[in-house]
């Protein structure tokens, strides 16, 4: 979070293309939730992030593409850096929204994440 505004990409080349996602990935091995938000974060956006702390859960069925994830949301708050490209075959671009002004098309896990709980935690 970054003045009441979360970063949200255009994904590319993987499921859910053309939609708009938080910044995110795959737990590694070992690793922390607040780890590995803090690490996705770096990697896809050059941003450091601090204070991670957990959300929710979404259980996400990608019927189209044969996929189910467990999605676990964690908030970060802004530390430094601006937000860049890093990942240009992933993501087409990064901008700040609210919850009042949510790009669309949503990508399916922000979907279905309960608004009320997200609202709450922000």
């Amino acid at each position: 979070m970054k003045d009441g505004k979360f970063l949200m990409g255009k994904r590319k080349n993987a499921h859910g293309e053309g939609t708009w996602a938080l910044p995110g990935g795959h737990l590694e091995f070992s690793e922390s939730w607040a780890e590995c938000a803090a690490r996705e974060v770096l990697e896809e956006t050059g941003m450091h992030v601090e204070k991670e702390t957990f959300i929710a859960v979404t259980n996400d069925f990608f019927k189209s593409e044969d996929k189910h994830y467990i999605t676990i949301y964690m908030r970060t708050d802004w530390k430094d850096g601006v937000p860049e490209i890093l990942e240009p075959e992933k993501c087409d671009s990064w901008e700040w929204f609210t919850l009042d002004n949510l790009p669309s098309p949503l990508f399916l896990p922000f979907i279905n994440i309960d608004k009320k709980i997200l609202r709450s935690k922000l």
